[in-house]
């Protein structure tokens, strides 16, 4: 598995650079490389380049560390590697030096490179883009030369759970949500239930009033948006990791999408209509002033209460003492529900803490490796010190947690069972609170339609 990480530095050129080429971590010096600069003076050479190109830039030099899992691979070819990084990132443009270390458990590559171009004379533009540039080199490299890449495992947790899971009040809140997100969400997640192909996706947006637009980002509008809205885009800071054009077609042919994403049935559930309410003809103004009134509110008090009489029998009630009696168990096992409910959240949340902790313990093990051989280097503390920090945070967080022996698979697979059952509870709270709902409004038209028959 080849990792990569990438840090800026801006005081500690020389330090790290020694740091690097320690001869006890180089197999006695035997594995370090450089381009057009010599190792020994290489920090002198970099300040140079940058004087000569009038650069104002405040970093001196970036540090990326290329690793890999133990036991994959040599020293020899892991430096190997590491050059053919070097040429295809850098392109000849600016001054490196890189070297192998096998001192540890697993092998790694340190390449310290100058932040200054010799030949644009204009600084590296470290971001995103270019970082997922350098990692998807490395990991075609890699994969060339018959290696694993960063770690599959939690990556394709991330995409599927992009967050810990909404609780069931935000997912009851979101499934009514108004909101043209909200609506496009909706949409999107009905249609990946109904299709098994991309086609099929996009023929159901389509009769569910949408037009689209495919470019480079799949672009949805609502037909009745035409005039007046534009194209939403499938992008994730848009609408969210789980509705790019990409993961919707993971989400597709995902053979558990109909327990990841709900049923269908909830849909139907949610579009529930609430049952008419008696009228109390005692204590109605209107009913006093308005003859017709009167006569219609008695004719619908009996239509009414004939419904609530069926509702009733629909859940197995022939009795007042039995309606008393089942809306008290209703309500309790609604609570139970939600507790249940309530205790799978807290678990997946443990676990997804637990399988973020990892990552970072994995993002950071070779700065706190070197943080450690030298605690007294006060300069290399407070150039790596957000790293340093959030390892010994992670660290401290995965020792308190029960799950810390675990691995990210095993993890995932207990987050996706965990999944379900809450989904498989959500599902039963519903019906649940809906019949509780049905019952309450039940015994409020009965005691009322008693009521009024008691004073005539």
């Amino acid at each position: 598995m080849a990792v990569t990480k990438i840090h800026p530095i801006e005081k500690t050129l020389h330090l790290a650079l020694n740091y690097i080429m320690n001869a006890d971590k180089t197999d006695e010096k035997i594995l370090i490389s450089s381009f057009n600069c010599n190792p020994k003076l290489a920090h002198l050479e970099f300040e140079q380049t940058k004087r000569e190109c009038n650069s104002k830039a405040k970093i001196l030099a970036r540090h990326l560390i290329q690793s890999f899992a133990p036991g994959e691979t040599t020293p020899e070819q892991a430096h190997k590697i590491g050059l053919e990084l070097c040429e295809k990132v850098f392109q000849g443009k600016y001054e490196y030096v890189l070297t192998t270390h096998i001192d540890k458990g697993h092998l790694h590559n340190h390449v310290i490179f100058n932040n200054v171009s010799f030949v644009t004379g204009k600084a590296y533009q470290s971001n995103k883009r270019s970082y997922h540039q350098i990692r998807t080199v490395s990991d075609e490299i890699c994969k060339e030369n018959g290696l694993s890449v960063i770690d599959e495992n939690y990556k394709k947790f991330k995409n599927r759970y992009s967050t810990n899971g909404k609780s069931y009040i935000e997912y009851m809140e979101f499934k009514k949500g108004g909101s043209w997100k909200n609506r496009l969400h909706l949409a999107i997640d009905k249609a990946i239930l109904k299709s098994g192909t991309y086609e099929e996706f996009l023929k159901a947006m389509e009769d569910l009033g949408y037009e689209i637009k495919i470019g480079k980002y799949l672009s949805f509008r609502h037909k009745d948006k035409k005039d007046s809205g534009r194209f939403t885009r499938t992008k994730a800071n848009v609408l969210g990791e789980d509705y790019t054009k990409e993961r919707i077609k993971e989400r597709i042919e995902d053979p558990t999408k109909q327990q990841i994403y709900n049923k269908e049935q909830l849909y139907d559930k949610l579009s529930y209509k609430k049952p008419d309410t008696i009228v109390n003809i005692k204590n109605n103004e209107k009913v006093k002033s308005s003859k017709g009134y009167e006569v219609w509110a008695g004719k619908h008090n009996m239509k009414t209460m004939a419904s609530s009489l069926n509702e009733m029998r629909r859940y197995g009630i022939n009795t007042y003492e039995e309606l008393e009696l089942k809306l008290k168990k209703a309500a309790s096992d609604r609570q139970q529900l939600l507790d249940q409910i309530k205790q799978a959240e807290q678990e997946m949340k443990s676990i997804y803490s637990v399988i973020e902790n990892k990552n970072t313990l994995s993002k950071n093990q070779l700065i706190h490796d070197m943080y450690i051989e030298d605690k007294e280097n006060n300069a290399f503390y407070e150039e790596y010190k957000p790293q340093i920090i959030a390892y010994e945070i992670a660290l401290k967080e995965l020792e308190k947690s029960g799950y810390r022996t675990l691995s990210i698979p095993k993890l995932s697979d207990k987050y996706t069972v965990l999944e379900q059952k809450k989904i498989s509870l959500m599902e039963e709270y519903s019906y649940q609170n809906f019949m509780l709902h049905d019952l309450q409004q039940a015994k409020k038209n009965t005691d009322i339609y008693l009521n009024n028959h008691l004073e005539k």
